[in-house]
């Protein structure tokens, strides 16, 4: 049995996988409320409950050094040594959670991703991938002529670059709000979605009617926002998500040019799912697409999106067992194959 997870800053993703003829099986999951607990091993041993395991691989944001992360949205120390030798696992792997999220693409099934633009699927080649949820991450698939290696990276942080007045009036804002520097992760996650609304409500003067800003801050605002955004029932909802795709559509071209990823563009993430109805408008290939003479480019590159909320547990497992097995010359996937 493998055991994958997902760290986030508010919650923990855990579940464990077996193979069956070849192909990773799932067979449970659970999450866990990250701030009621005092560390990642305390969530494991809940979720383990006593069963074994033979290696484990835990997708964390940021960057990983020799095994080793200090998360910024929690008050975590994570050590994969410590982790092996505290919960008696032999593998223990940490790795980025986008860098997770690249291997999972590769076990993914064609009715867990949903293609937003054709473009050229003859070219082979880099491929990158963006997901906006709590944060902005952003990874690389580098092509080395026989398969697609998975690449960290914390673009997410790079700074916010606005192209139109509203966007410049939007980083005006936030600089004062933030009093500082501006990434792309203030504008294009969860945060974002709240601070472009906040920005509308606050700058432009947008109406925010009373039944509107109890839902607001009864229930989670983003989803009130995409609701409504998407049900015509909030002009402000409307234009919050409006900006708020343009600018996720032009950061993933932003990436795209920076990879060159002639061999295909992953969207994931936990928001583009729950909005894929207003992805598919026409409004975030355009800003995708809007790169002057480099246009065509973008063009001719497969935009895809990711449906599978697993996708990066299933890339933890792939990996914990690849790189187990290159440890102990033991391969479940090889052996569930053989049968």
């Amino acid at each position: 049995m493998i055991l994958a997870g997902d760290v986030g800053g508010t919650k923990v993703h855990l579940a464990l996988y077996d193979f069956t003829n070849g192909r990773l099986q799932h067979t449970r999951d659970a999450r866990y409320p990250a701030r009621e607990y005092a560390g990642l091993e305390e969530i494991v041993r809940e979720f383990l409950s006593g069963e074994s395991v033979s290696s484990a691989c835990f997708g964390v944001p940021g960057p990983v050094r020799d095994g080793r992360l200090r998360l910024t949205n929690l008050p975590w120390t994570l050590d994969s040594r410590e982790l092996s030798h505290a919960l008696k696992i032999d593998h223990v792997f940490l790795i980025n959670d986008l860098e997770a999220n690249g291997y999972g693409i590769a076990e993914l099934t064609p009715d867990q991703i949903f293609t937003l633009s054709e473009g050229d699927p003859r070219q082979i080649g880099n491929r990158a991938l963006i997901a906006a949820g709590t944060g902005l991450g952003e990874g690389i698939l580098l092509w080395n002529g026989k398969m697609h290696v998975p690449m960290p990276s914390e673009g997410g942080h790079c700074d916010y670059a606005p192209r139109n007045e509203d966007e410049f009036d939007l980083l005006r804002y936030l600089k004062q709000k933030y009093q500082g520097r501006i990434s792309f992760e203030r504008v294009v996650s969860g945060m974002g979605i709240t601070n472009i609304y906040d920005f509308l409500r606050d700058v432009r003067g947008m109406e925010e009617p009373a039944w509107l800003r109890d839902r607001m801050t009864s229930e989670d605002p983003n989803a009130v926002i995409a609701e409504l955004a998407l049900t015509a029932k909030s002009e402000i909802c409307e234009k919050t998500l409006d900006m708020f795709v343009s600018a996720y559509g032009a950061e993933s071209g932003n990436l795209a040019l920076k990879v060159l990823s002639i061999g295909g563009f992953y969207v994931g993430g936990g928001i583009a799912p729950r909005i894929l109805e207003k992805l598919r408008d026409g409004a975030f290939m355009k800003s995708f697409t809007d790169k002057g003479r480099l246009s065509q480019l973008l063009i001719n590159m497969p935009v895809r999106v990711i449906l599978e909320s697993r996708a990066a547990l299933l890339g933890a497992a792939a990996y914990a067992e690849a790189r187990a097995a290159e440890l102990s010359g033991i391969s479940p996937r090889a052996a569930s194959a053989a049968f």
